[in-house]
């Protein structure tokens, strides 16, 4: 296999929370590989840091104003991103929400807020590149689980249900539209140091020293160690991988 199966130049990838974090780090392999970056998130000063940074490297990238709990503002997402590059490739579902609270007292209103963001955008993003990525004949869909997917937690529990269902959402978007030579993974996240575990460290007393326990790498998670798995998943080098939940947690998930 040569470099120039995991070469992206030419082709467009949307980045839905790609303004900070795992979604930035993502961006960022995303953009060195040659792919044009669309940040669709809420914040736009984040997100308008986040496209200078990408502009500053060489790299093609915008941002559209995007709240992926409406499905109307994701259409609204691809028809701008085909009407401006006339092409959508690369699909990175990252947007991602956590209350962090025991099941005995989140509230509905909490549960939904959570599944909806984690979730149920993940379905709205994917049914809305669809048919663009079919009428290309190709297209590439990574949506972000989290050990979460595979273990519980008693602080967590819409997020673990949410990350779980991304998993098994992703091998159902990986077997219906595999007909259409699109594929769809998942990449599972250990902790890894971002705004969002920041607080948890806060919040769950005694979790740093728990992890570097646990993790036989022996460190938090940089976002930088998502350039790599997002590039493989959106390029060539993956064409006959899909369905896949793959962990990126410093051997985190397979520690006995």
């Amino acid at each position: 296999m040569t470099a120039s199966a995991f070469d992206l130049s030419g082709r467009v990838a949307i980045v839905t929370g790609g303004n900070g974090g795992i979604g930035l780090g993502m961006a960022r392999g995303l953009a060195a590989a040659g792919a044009t970056i669309v940040i669709a998130a809420r914040n736009a000063d984040k997100s308008n840091a986040a496209v200078a940074e990408l502009t500053k490297s060489g790299a093609a990238a915008r941002f559209i104003a995007t709240d992926v709990t409406d499905e109307n503002a994701l259409k609204s997402l691809t028809d701008a991103t085909l009407k401006e590059f006339g092409r959508i490739d690369i699909l990175v579902a990252n947007a991602g929400t956590t209350v962090r609270k025991p099941p005995q007292v989140i509230s509905a209103a909490e549960w939904h807020i959570v599944i909806d963001t984690n979730l149920t955008s993940t379905l709205l993003a994917a049914q809305c590149v669809y048919p663009a990525m079919k009428a290309a004949g190709h297209g590439k869909i990574i949506t972000i689980g989290s050990m979460m997917s595979l273990f519980g937690a008693s602080y967590s529990p819409a997020y673990a249900a949410s990350k779980g269902g991304v998993v098994q959402l992703t091998r159902s978007l990986a077997c219906a539209w595999a007909q259409d030579n699109i594929q769809a993974n998942c990449i599972l996240p250990g902790w890894i140091d971002t705004e969002m575990t920041q607080g948890a460290r806060q919040q769950v007393e005694g979790l740093h020293e728990r992890v570097l326990k646990r993790t036989p790498a022996n460190r938090w998670g940089e976002t930088r160690d998502f350039a790599g798995i997002a590039v493989f998943l959106a390029s060539n080098a993956s064409d006959f991988v899909t369905g896949a939940a793959i962990p990126v947690d410093g051997g985190y998930s397979v520690m006995a």
